[in-house]
């Protein structure tokens, strides 16, 4: 375990702010191992503040500016909702060129119990949220979530962004162990969302 908040991949400045999520993706990373390009996600504990991740990302990125930073590591980035503002308000302050991407399953207003999309307007740029199934069967099997009703929370806050104004992606894992999606259909859920569409191809090794 380590205490790594910022990492590069290719080329990208990626930020990781905790181990906590309300799903357990059977495709999940983490369940294989414990870092990424070697670089150890797994943090020590949850206790980490804005001033912790914007130490690290600041000395990523005087050795590696980058122009998109993306809030994604071995858990649900929202589930540190104060501390991803934060993050991103200093960023956009330091680097207002810098695009802020959040990697998310979705599922933030439930943990919040409140639409909590109006927070990040002009803190993020582009959300990319986690559709990973054609149905909520199909959700369930593949992402596990720990509560009831966890695909429409997901869809929900897809809509919340739309609504916002945040340009929104919906993406799938494609080629799980040999497991093919509807790539046709989950495409008609974006496009009913107004979302895009992305396919995430399984990588067996991980990076």
């Amino acid at each position: 375990m380590a205490n790594t908040l910022a990492y590069l991949l290719d080329g990208k400045i990626y930020i990781n702010l905790t181990n906590m999520c309300t799903n357990d993706c059977i495709f999940c990373l983490r369940n294989d191992k414990d870092d990424v390009v070697g670089q150890t996600l797994w943090l020590d504990n949850e206790n980490a503040t804005a001033k912790n991740v914007i130490e690290q990302f600041e000395k990523l990125y005087a050795e590696n500016p980058s122009n998109e930073v993306i809030f994604c590591g071995y858990g649900e980035p929202m589930m540190k909702l104060e501390v991803l503002k934060e993050t991103a308000k200093q960023i956009k302050i330091a680097h207002p060129n810098v695009k802020i991407r959040v990697n998310t399953n979705g599922h933030a207003n439930y943990i919040y119990k409140r639409n909590v999309v109006p927070e990040l307007k002009g803190l993020v740029d582009e959300f990319s949220v986690s559709l990973n199934g054609e149905n909520e069967s199909e959700y369930n099997e593949l992402s596990k979530p720990k509560f009831e009703g966890a695909y429409t929370e997901m869809k929900n806050f897809t809509k919340a962004c739309q609504d916002e104004g945040i340009p929104t992606v919906m993406s799938i894992v494609e080629g799980y162990k040999g497991r093919h999606i509807n790539l046709e259909k989950c495409e008609q859920i974006a496009n009913t969302y107004g979302a895009k569409f992305r396919v995430r191809e399984w990588i067996q090794n991980g990076y």
